[in-house]
């Protein structure tokens, strides 16, 4: 007993003393004069960390709480929130022991799972049959997950997450297919299936890293395997190698169409830089450069510089030509800075960039129909409290047919905005006087006509011509006797230039010689005229019950009458005579072939007349909410010539006659003209060319012009049919655009478009044998199917009876894949394209196929 006792106070002083020993610390050394505390400043106790860095949120329509075993139960609806995640599951498990959350989805009675778990962390949600979270290790192990990633899914048999940056997937599949995405069909049309995949992500973008990588359609296995592929998913941009498509055309030989390289430049800017690839030796290079300031200005710059080589070096059909086209686009947005706008369209191409052309895509967009190009830039400046605009620019043309170009460089025009000579007394301007207003400004012109070769050499600069211009204008009207409105106006023309003209006749070259002398000079011009004009309105009724209830005919009826002197007399030293080579005194305007423009010759006293008109019915219509529907005869309907007092010989002028109208709910459009000689023409026997007589009346036709379009259209036809009233049932998945009647037939909307243009034009003027052009062109596109569409366009000549420019194209929606084709089957190109390709963009430029023609003059197709 003694000993038992002896023995447990042992045991508990062992325990005391030890105790105390692993509470002392170590003292620290302090400073000298200082005395130690003999509390220790650090506790004693030894707080154990929590298994758990947030509080575990659960809720569930059944819990369960196993104690002993540390296990919670959740079913039905169960829904468990822990830091920035959130499961929901019909069945979740949460085991202390091992920090483990275990979800699994809705079980049907056969024990498939037909409700996903669906686990949402930092705004991204996952779908997955089973899934399971460490707590501590932050770790989470899912089967058959399933996450959207930019436009398209990835679903994997087994993903780990190892933190919240990497993911492995283990028998991985990725689609774009947005039927499957949007879970219209349990199916994707395709996808690209991988062993082995890791996910990657950052805050801003995220990535797929793979080793070999299938593809898949309708799940059956194709061909096409990559060694690897890494797919980004980033809202930013990156920089990357474009791939290529290749090929082989009989003309070029194999080729590399598209190799570049993609690259952004700061916030603002990116850059593309493309090559094709030719083996019979022609190339192309073509960098583009974008660039975008929200709410400032866009613009795009692009260039296209190669050499076309074409048959074998040697033989006669051999052709090498170099080629360039050069292009820029700039927008300002119209709130940047609306006192300052800048804005550029320029498109320089060489001669035969359009006519030889390596890409298809220049004939099917007719640009090698193109005989002109066109450039300009613009600078506008607007003031706030000047009146005045001033707008730089700079132009320049191209004519590919004579090879001339023409620039502009630099132009500049200043506008003085509109104002009144005199103030209003009483505030409402009344009278001759208070209404006149005058509209002035100047025009600085640099202009060159020159051969393409000869742009910016010193043949260029000496042929350079510079020109300046103003006018004032002066203008004023009043109301005569209320009905009538009576108006004045002058006109001051201004011109200085640095070129003028000197002509004589050369004896020994038996030419007309016109030499261009470098001086300054310069001529005033001005004209008047005064001119009234009226409005008369006259309405026909016919008796009630008629079809047409009544006919309005409105009528504006003008006189003018403008004057201007001789400006070719002697005193004004803007005109001079020369000999010619049938020794006839010839005047000429030392003006002539400048930029300014020539001073007008002869006295001008000349009475205007326009009468324009203007004519509606009124028919009943049942089709009307009113019963009466109006239709326009005429929109507009004009005559109008002038009598020259002071000419010498044939005072009438021209009666031309113009007129405007639509019919058919305003569908078809007819725009014409009318020219009527008023002179006799007589022509001598055997002569092409007639002479204008001083016999009045005869009024023959001189020129004639007329112009339909008329857009055809299902809707015209026909009123557009309500299919979910009409028929009882609809297709599911890709058929969801059909419906179907009780034997099962599909129905669709079958929409179509066809434009008519038809034109016709008669010219003679002095001529024995007028000239015809007449032609007419379809413009249309029907879709088959709601996933089929056919377009095309074709001109015929009527006058040559050939066929002119024509192309068919059908394009096929394939649900992930689109298909397009391009034919031009006529004419000196003769061409064909075919593309299939994934629409989504991440995929578009990697899974694709092109096939197209090659061009080569009089080939058979």
């Amino acid at each position: 007993m003694a000993k038992t006792v002896l023995k447990n106070i042992l045991q508990i002083l062992i325990i005391l003393i030890f105790n105390n020993f692993l509470a002392q610390k170590t003292p620290e050394k302090l400073p000298k004069n200082v005395v130690n505390d003999t509390i220790s400043k650090k506790d004693t106790i030894v707080v154990k960390k929590e298994a758990l860095d947030d509080i575990l949120r659960t809720k569930a329509d059944d819990q369960r709480r196993d104690v002993p075993k540390k296990m919670t139960f959740l079913n039905k609806n169960a829904q468990v929130k822990y830091q920035d995640m959130q499961i929901d599951a019909d069945y979740i498990s949460i085991d202390d022991n091992k920090n483990l959350i275990y979800a699994r989805g809705k079980l049907d009675s056969l024990g498939k799972i037909i409700e996903p778990v669906i686990t949402t962390q930092a705004g991204k949600k996952y779908e997955t049959n089973e899934f399971s979270y460490n707590t501590k290790t932050r770790q989470a192990i899912a089967f058959n997950a399933r996450t959207e990633e930019s436009g398209g899914v990835i679903t994997a048999q087994k993903t780990k997450k190892y933190n919240d940056s990497v993911f492995a997937m283990r028998n991985a599949d990725y689609t774009t297919d947005e039927y499957y995405i949007k879970k219209k069909d349990t199916a994707a049309d395709y996808f690209m299936r991988a062993s082995n995949v890791k996910l990657i992500k950052t805050k801003n973008k995220s990535q797929i890293v793979t080793g070999p990588i299938q593809m898949y359609i309708e799940k059956v296995p194709t061909p096409l395997i990559l060694p690897f592929a890494i797919l980004p998913f980033s809202e930013k941009r990156a920089a990357g190698i474009l791939i290529p498509s290749f090929g082989e055309r009989e003309d070029v030989g194999f080729f590399l169409n598209g190799l570049g390289y993609y690259q952004p430049i700061g916030e603002h800017f990116d850059l593309k830089v493309l090559a094709d690839i030719y083996t019979k030796g022609s190339w192309n290079l073509r960098p583009q450069m974008n660039y975008l300031k929200k709410y400032r200005y866009s613009g795009t710059f692009t260039a296209d510089v190669g050499t076309m080589v074409r048959g074998i070096k040697g033989l006669d059909d051999y052709t090498k030509n170099s080629t360039y086209r050069i292009a820029w686009t700039h927008t300002q947005d119209s709130k940047a800075n609306p006192f300052l706008t800048f804005s550029a369209s320029v498109d320089i191409v060489s001669t035969k960039f359009y006519n030889n052309p390596l890409n298809n895509n220049y004939i099917f967009n007719q640009n090698v129909l193109n005989t002109q190009q066109s450039s300009a830039v613009t600078v506008t400046k607007r003031f706030l409290k000047l009146p005045a605009t001033i707008t730089g620019s700079a132009s320049y043309s191209q004519n590919f047919a004579t090879g001339l170009a023409d620039l502009r460089l630099p132009q500049m025009n200043v506008a003085i905005n509109q104002f009144y000579l005199f103030k209003s007394k009483t505030g409402v301007r009344q009278g001759l006087l208070e209404n006149i207003t005058v509209n002035t400004g100047f025009n600085l012109t640099n202009y060159v006509s020159t051969q393409e070769n000869e742009l910016f050499t010193k043949a260029m600069w000496d042929k350079m011509q510079t020109g300046l211009k103003n006018n004032i204008a002066l203008g004023t009207n009043t109301t005569l006797a209320k009905y009538f409105t009576f108006s004045l106006s002058a006109n001051i023309d201004n011109a200085l230039t640095t070129k003028t003209l000197n002509k004589y006749y050369d004896p020994v070259k038996n030419v007309d010689v016109d030499e261009i002398q470098k001086n300054v000079a310069g001529y005033s011009t001005f004209s008047s005229s005064a001119s009234l004009q009226t409005t008369l309105y006259g309405m026909l009724k016919f008796r009630k019950g008629s079809a047409v209830e009544a006919v309005r005919h409105m009528m504006t009826p003008s006189l003018s009458f403008t004057y201007s002197p001789d400006f070719s007399s002697p005193g004004f030293g803007y005109y001079k005579n020369y000999y010619n080579a049938e020794g006839a005194l010839t005047p000429y305007s030392i003006f002539e072939k400048g930029i300014v423009g020539t001073p007008s010759s002869g006295v001008v006293g000349a009475l205007g007349f326009n009468i324009g008109n203007n004519i509606e019915m009124k028919v009943k219509s049942k089709s009307d909410s009113t019963g009466v529907k109006k239709i326009k005869i005429f929109e507009s309907l004009n005559l109008s010539g002038n009598y020259n007092f002071a000419a010498k010989s044939h005072p009438w002028s021209l009666i031309d006659i113009r007129g405007q109208s639509s019919f058919f709910n305003n569908k078809l459009s007819v725009n014409t003209s009318l020219a009527l000689e008023p002179y006799k023409i007589i022509f001598a026997p055997g002569a092409t060319q007639g002479i204008r007589t001083e016999e009045f009346g005869h009024f023959s036709v001189q020129g004639f012009n007329v112009q339909l379009s008329y857009p055809l259209s299902s809707e015209i036809f026909g009123k557009k049919t309500d299919y979910a009233k009409k028929y009882p049932s609809k297709g599911e998945v890709r058929n969801e655009n059909y419906y179907f009647d009780d034997d099962n037939y599909a129905h669709f909307d079958q929409a179509w478009t066809l434009n008519i243009n038809a034109s016709y034009a008669y010219s003679k003027g002095l001529s024995a044998l007028g000239n015809k052009i007449a032609s007419v062109g379809l413009d249309g596109s029907i879709k088959l199917t709601p996933y089929w569409n056919i377009n095309g366009s074709t001109h015929f000549d009527l006058v040559t009876k050939d066929l002119a420019y024509t192309r068919i194209g059908f394009s096929r929606d394939q649900r992930s894949f689109t298909i397009n084709f391009n034919w031009v089957p006529f004419g000196q190109y003769k061409v064909y394209d075919f593309f299939i390709g994934i629409k989504a963009n991440i995929l578009s430029d990697a899974l694709k196929y092109k096939d197209r023609s090659f061009t080569q003059p009089n080939a058979p197709f």
